[in-house]
């Protein structure tokens, strides 16, 4: 059965371009035309993914995304060229990832793919061979904080948090390679699964998330560490 890929744009010409090039790759495509429409549609429908763009009329892509995260449906959003404060937003909001318009169709194909796959990797198909599993550690426990592996979950100081699946894996990631300095290509190579698309921004919004969940002070970070002129590293401390 095709996966289905919900499009949301208040602009026709768009909305065709990207049903044509995703039905040509064996997607299933329905069409939302605003805001309203889309999170009845997602509701109804629930799609595998959803392709939005942030700006609409009445019911903003903002609070479209808003109302996605929680039925844990992936986004890849639409926005304008520049406007950088609306990406990190909608990355704040829990979009997976970001095209800026006017954009290729094929790029677009190619991120949807990449997504999917994604999570399709973490899924339970995706599990480790029972040997491997048995291995490895269910529970990261540090001071501030404690990864479930198993469960998915993150708390921190005594409180659950809501931590999104790419920042789930970004974090678990780093964990378990302490004292490793990585670079933010390598990151979106590891996590997002891409190098040549993406943006590394998005690895720096993803970080910044992170720490004010798990760190004391976000400001002055003591697990994850800016390595300048490199990337990033965990520093597990006491745990």
């Amino acid at each position: 059965m095709s996966r289905l890929v919900l499009v949301v744009d208040d602009e026709p010409n768009i909305r065709e371009l990207c049903r044509l090039y995703l039905e040509q790759e064996g997607y299933t495509v329905e069409e939302a035309v605003d805001g309203f429409d889309a999170a009845a549609k997602a509701r109804a429908l629930r799609p595998a993914l959803v392709v939005l763009d942030l700006m609409m009329p009445g019911k903003s892509g903002f609070e479209v995304c808003k109302d996605l995260h929680t039925l844990d449906i992936p986004v890849i959003m639409l926005t304008a060229r520049g406007d950088e404060v609306d990406k990190i937003l909608g990355l704040e909001l829990g979009a997976d990832d970001y095209l800026t318009k006017p954009f290729s169709p094929r790029e677009l194909v190619a991120r949807v793919r990449v997504v999917l796959r994604r999570l399709d990797r973490s899924g339970p198909a995706a599990a480790p061979a029972a040997s491997e599993a048995a291995r490895a550690p269910e529970r990261l426990v540090f001071a501030d904080f404690t990864l479930d592996l198993a469960g998915h979950t993150l708390t921190a100081r005594g409180k659950s948090m809501d931590c999104p699946p790419k920042e789930f894996d970004l974090l678990t990631m780093l964990c378990q390679n302490p004292h490793r300095a990585f670079t933010r290509e390598q990151l979106l190579e590891r996590v997002w699964d891409y190098s040549f698309y993406g943006d590394f921004r998005t690895v720096d919004v993803h970080v910044q998330r992170i720490r004010k969940k798990i760190e004391p002070d976000p400001d002055k970070p003591r697990y994850v560490k800016t390595v300048w002129g490199v990337g990033y590293k965990f520093e597990p401390g006491q745990e």
